[in-house]
């Protein structure tokens, strides 16, 4: 989704969870200051015109990876998730992550050639300096506020449905979804309504979850 068409349902975010813009983009200027690389190139090549399956951090997604065919196929996993899959067996291509389910164990898969794609937000200004100068492979910044030079806005709202987003931005020829659980009611009244709005928009991208 274009920046342009992103920022109509980002104002309504703001509204809904009293978020503050200037904190996003501050957020946003911290993490280009301090990427230690701007793998965007590698990105849109790994994705532009591939078959896509992006994982959500549910606790259903051992049994969907069992369930799943990935062979010939780009896996996008959502933040935790991509512990998960690998210890099912699946190493996903790209990690999309607001850092607060990153450990040294999504730090090796980076330093393997898992493209990690780093979210900045107002909250989490303090993870983004602790873990991005870590990351040894390639990396890609993201934010949901005004993007920068190398700093990208995709859409979405949680780490799952940012994934979509990008691998529909940048050109991929389908995109599927496991491990999504929106309905998830043990997590907090904050993350259930970015799940609420994940779903809707979802929707626009016609997954109807």
């Amino acid at each position: 989704m274009k920046p342009e068409v992103w920022d109509e349902y980002y104002v309504r975010i703001l509204d809904y969870f009293g978020f503050s813009r200037e904190d996003d983009e501050e957020a946003a200027r911290l993490l280009s200051s301090i990427l230690p690389r701007n793998d965007i190139s590698l990105l849109t090549d790994t994705i532009s015109g591939s078959d896509v399956i992006v994982a959500g951090n549910a606790p259903s997604l051992l049994d969907d990876i069992r369930d799943t065919d990935f062979d010939g196929k780009v896996v996008i996993a959502a933040d935790a998730a991509a512990r998960v899959m690998k210890k099912g067996g699946v190493i996903p291509d790209i990690v999309f992550t607001d850092l607060d389910g990153l450990d040294d164990d999504v730090l090796e898969m980076n330093e393997a050639g898992t493209i990690l794609a780093v979210h900045a937000h107002g909250d989490n200004m303090p993870l983004v300096k602790s873990w991005v100068p870590k990351m040894k492979g390639p990396v890609v910044g993201t934010t949901q506020s005004t993007p920068l030079e190398n700093v990208y806005n995709f859409g979405g709202i949680s780490d799952g449905d940012r994934g979509v987003f990008a691998a529909y931005e940048l050109g991929a020829n389908s995109v599927s979804l496991i491990g999504f659980d929106l309905d998830d009611k043990s997590v907090d009244p904050v993350k259930h309504g970015k799940l609420m709005i994940a779903r809707k928009l979802l929707h626009l991208l016609g997954h109807d979850i």
